[in-house]
């Protein structure tokens, strides 16, 4: 049967204290409260470990972000290095080969596409009409 962790964390905790609280020197299923303490203590340790992971856990991808940003500085800097090296330069095999296009394979960008939609136009009369092109 599965238990919320929380709610068991919860729950040992309550009965912990509520035994030292009222009963501190009585015994309760053959245990002392010493013994019932003892009992616990794995997964109070496990909880206890478990919140101490999430903390690492956030100073670590801290951490890796702010490398992360250093690293891809140095990176920028040593492609920009090929770049403007002689020997290397923008059409260079290592310039591809880290991932970048060649300037000698690069496409212009300029695109002429023609006009997908007619123009519509509003005649005299208040209609829309829909202009359709001539065929030559």
């Amino acid at each position: 049967m599965k238990h919320n962790p929380k709610k068991v964390a919860v729950k040992l905790q309550q009965v912990a204290d509520a035994w030292k609280t009222l009963r501190p020197t009585k015994s309760f299923a053959g245990m002392t409260l010493e013994q019932f303490q003892t009992q616990i203590q794995p997964s109070l340790a496990a909880r206890d470990q478990l919140t101490t992971l999430r903390g690492q856990t956030v100073d670590s991808r801290m951490q890796r972000q702010q490398s992360d940003a250093a690293s891809l500085n140095a990176a920028q800097l040593v492609v920009n290095a090929v770049r403007g090296d002689v020997a290397e330069g923008e059409n260079g095999p290592l310039y591809a080969a880290m991932g970048y296009i060649p300037k000698n394979e690069r496409r212009s960008g300029l695109t002429r596409k023609g006009s997908t939609t007619p123009p519509v136009s509003t005649t005299a009369t208040g209609t829309t009409a829909v202009a359709t092109p001539a065929v030559k």
